[in-house]
């Protein structure tokens, strides 16, 4: 599956495959984000919205 990012050192939004799916925070406060990597290795993360977060097939 593939989302877009902002990459902050580009300054541009890019699209690359999502390699997990997160959560952060406190149960009942929690953040949902998807996990990917540019093409030199550096991590990005996008933040999404719950329903989308569970559709996503990874």
């Amino acid at each position: 599956m593939e989302h877009s990012f902002y990459d902050v050192k580009a300054k541009s939004k890019v699209t690359a495959k999502v390699l997990e799916k997160v959560t952060y925070g406190q149960p009942g406060n929690e953040r949902y984000a998807f996990k990917a990597k540019t093409s030199d290795g550096r991590n990005l993360t996008a933040f999404v919205n719950k329903a989308v977060w569970e559709k996503a097939s990874i």
